[in-house]
């Protein structure tokens, strides 16, 4: 639930007064510590700087019907969404360019592990994996594009699957960067701008609206579930070096438990559809209709171009001057503002914890607890729709 604190205190509404009242959300800012800090500083530019400076120059935005639109939902979706995720991606595409040395360097450095036994090569995967591995996500992408619709035919089928190989890569890095930094990751935006460039393709080859849409459907879905266990297999890989584990056996742990969470996920959407209902008022299923009303853009000709455009220039002169800093503060953009709000506590008790009490404290107490309030919450959420599904 939320906590409009901004009406109480007289704000305007523009500027998003509104606290999102979650102890997970206050856990994420805790753990991540000063790494969100430049997502904060994203959201409160956006809707504490921009939104105020576009009402003094009355220059708010107008939907179709020339109604000026000056309320925090609309405006992020029309304005500091798409700004956000151009901001994600310039970013991204910066970082590549800046670390193109470095990931030669390392790509070339396993190659010649796997010609020689050293220690590297008996702890990494062999390089070979990684080729069959870009070599199969083509192989299955044009399977499920080409099996989608009768109207793909081959040559579309593999330039669809060439995209979204290259896709998966690219909001893979943006993820990776965005969790590493803040724990909040922006997936739904990944997956909607996938999405986005697969009919824009599948509209470049003239075909069908129907028939475009089911086929980006089909494989952005692959897209997503492929971005979402590549960045976990990352982040994983991260704390296992931290912690000194062995990259191959986490790699293998990996694959031999993929199959599980797909069985969990549908378990517990059936369960949270059977309890509120998607799409209902307790389970609105935003992100969905979000791509609803982005694939009728698309189709109607209304991409915002210049704004993607815009926040990419900017993303890339945020991380060409700090890295990464163009992904955390364009995820600060992207994001709800309510969610920014509350995240920010959990990063001012971190960092009052670690002036006052001291960083052993924060490692060894408070992160655990805030672990433990971003399970805690997750398990009532569940166990609360569980009690409902049982008692109806």
């Amino acid at each position: 639930s939320n906590w409009n604190l901004g009406a109480l205190i007289g704000m305007p509404e523009y500027m998003n007064g509104i606290w999102y009242l979650s102890l997970m959300t206050i856990g994420v800012g805790f753990i991540a510590g000063r790494g969100g800090i430049a997502f904060i500083i994203g959201g409160f530019v956006a809707y504490w700087f921009l939104s105020p400076m576009l009402s003094v120059l009355d220059m708010f935005p107008a939907d179709a019907t020339g109604q000026t639109i000056d309320t925090p939902g609309p405006l992020r979706l029309l304005l500091y969404r798409p700004l956000g995720i151009g901001m994600l991606i310039g970013g991204a595409i910066m970082g590549v360019i800046l670390a193109s040395p470095l990931i030669v360097s390392a790509i070339k450095s396993m190659q010649k592990a796997a010609k020689v036994e050293t220690g590297i090569s008996t702890e990494e995967m062999p390089i070979k994996l990684l080729y069959i591995a870009v070599g199969g996500a083509v192989i299955l992408l044009f399977v499920m594009a080409w099996t989608s619709v009768e109207t793909i035919g081959l040559g579309r089928g593999i330039a669809m699957a060439l995209l979204g190989t290259l896709w998966i890569w690219m909001a893979g890095i943006i993820r990776s960067e965005a969790i590493g930094r803040t724990n909040w990751s922006p997936l739904s935006g990944m997956t909607l701008v996938g999405i986005t460039l697969l009919i824009v393709l599948t509209q470049a080859f003239n075909m069908g609206r129907d028939e475009s849409i089911i086929a980006a459907l089909m494989v952005g879905a692959a897209m997503c579930v492929a971005m979402s266990q590549a960045t976990d297999l990352m982040l994983d890989l991260k704390t296992g070096y931290l912690v000194g584990a062995t990259p191959r056996k986490q790699q293998m742990g990996q694959f031999a438990g993929a199959w599980l969470g797909p069985i969990v996920v549908i378990f517990v959407i059936f369960i949270l559809n059977e309890s509120h209902g998607l799409g209902s008022d307790k389970l609105p299923a935003p992100q969905a209709q979000a791509l609803a009303s982005t694939i009728d853009g698309i189709m109607g000709g209304d991409v915002p171009t210049e704004k993607y455009i815009a926040g990419a220039v900017l993303g890339g002169i945020l991380s060409a001057v700090m890295g990464g800093l163009g992904i955390t503060v364009g995820l600060g953009f992207y994001l709800p503002f309510n969610i920014v709000l509350t995240y920010s506590l959990g990063t001012l008790a971190r960092e009052l914890s670690d002036r006052f009490v001291g960083k052993t404290w924060s490692e060894e107490i408070g992160i655990p607890v805030a672990a433990g309030l971003i399970v805690g919450e997750a398990l009532v959420g569940v166990g609360d729709a569980l009690r409902i599904v049982i008692q109806s």
